[in-house]
């Protein structure tokens, strides 16, 4: 398992490296088969239609509703010989054993694990029907509807982080549950704002816009406008960045509540990868829409070495974030 996380995760396999044995194994599990759901999503080379049955086919396997032996042969045949990238075509052929990993977890973790699924694989199955293959761009409509996606396929996984945290930790944080859950959820949905902001112009090129149409318009924009027009469309990512950054400020109350310093810097690390990525796309401006920006991998490694060489205390995570928050070069 931890060669497969390795594969096709960059900073979040750091999270699930810190994380006590307890909680290692039901979080790997979910992070494998949510990213088999979304490499389905992906395989644009399907038309939309196939690529939601065969959503659905997955969800009904990790439901436990279809034999994983049932399920393998037609899906593996189908998906395997379209991945183009070695790391995603490993984890389809690796998907029987992810589906025998969760039936080896503990009743209430392999009930969660599902619980959390359930919710993501409903968010992409919307966002199938939303933007058809071969379409010209089109866009979400409100920010309701960008609210209710990002909650589907991450603010739900800060409330099944919390959930199994408070059952395998005896005192986990210093915060009540419903707090923990109620500042995972911004958390997620802060993260996949950040994800959103960073993948802008590879959604567009896909026909994809998740910036609601009509915050666009009251800009002057159309969805296919963005690209060549970053100076206007710079009024609605700032608001969306706002977003991200107070969802990435919810993770930091949520990281700083938690006891375990271990669990403290897995909780922490995908907030400061975050605060890093939007300084980035910041300081980029207008380029931003024209190159990928990641966080190189060493400055993943540099925040790592800073955690442990602080320990994850509270005072020094909190001034690490906000380093990470300034633009490149002032730091």
């Amino acid at each position: 398992m931890p060669a497969l996380l390795r594969g096709v995760s960059r900073s979040f396999y750091v999270s699930i490296r810190l994380l006590p044995a307890q909680l290692r194994q039901p979080v790997s599990v979910a992070y494998l088969l949510a990213r088999a759901t979304d490499t389905v999503v992906d395989t644009d080379k399907l038309p939309a239609e196939e690529r939601s049955d065969r959503l659905d086919s997955l969800a009904e396997a990790i439901e436990g509703r279809i034999a994983a032996s049932d399920f393998a042969a037609s899906f593996l045949a189908a998906f395997e010989p379209l991945q183009a990238d070695p790391q995603a075509r490993d984890l389809i052929l690796a998907l029987p054993r992810c589906l025998r990993w969760l039936e080896q977890l503990a009743p209430a973790d392999r009930q969660d694990v599902r619980a959390v699924l359930r919710h993501i694989t409903y968010g992409q199955s919307i966002d199938i029907r939303r933007f058809p293959q071969g379409e010209p761009v089109m866009a979400l409509q409100t920010a309701a509807q960008l609210n209710e996606y990002t909650y589907l396929v991450a603010g739900c996984v800060g409330e099944f982080w919390t959930e199994l945290c408070y059952r395998h930790l005896p005192r986990f944080a210093r915060l009540p549950k419903h707090e923990m859950r109620e500042l995972g959820r911004g958390y997620g949905m802060g993260l996949q704002l950040v994800n959103i902001l960073r993948d802008a112009r590879a959604d567009l090129d896909s026909g994809r816009c998740y910036f609601p149409a009509d915050e666009l318009a009251a800009a002057g924009l159309r969805p296919q406008d963005i690209a060549v027009e970053p100076e206007r469309f710079a009024l609605v990512w700032n608001r969306w960045q706002a977003q991200a950054q107070q969802g990435l400020a919810s993770g930091m109350r949520y990281a700083v509540a938690v006891n375990s310093r271990r669990v403290r810097a897995a909780s922490a690390m995908p907030a400061l990868v975050g605060a890093r990525t939007l300084a980035l796309l910041r300081s980029a401006g207008p380029q931003r829409l024209q190159r990928t920006i990641k966080v190189p991998r060493h400055e993943v490694r540099s925040i790592l070495a800073r955690l442990a060489f602080t320990l994850a205390g509270r005072t020094p995570l909190q001034a690490l974030f906000g380093r990470l928050q300034a633009e490149p070069g002032s730091r």
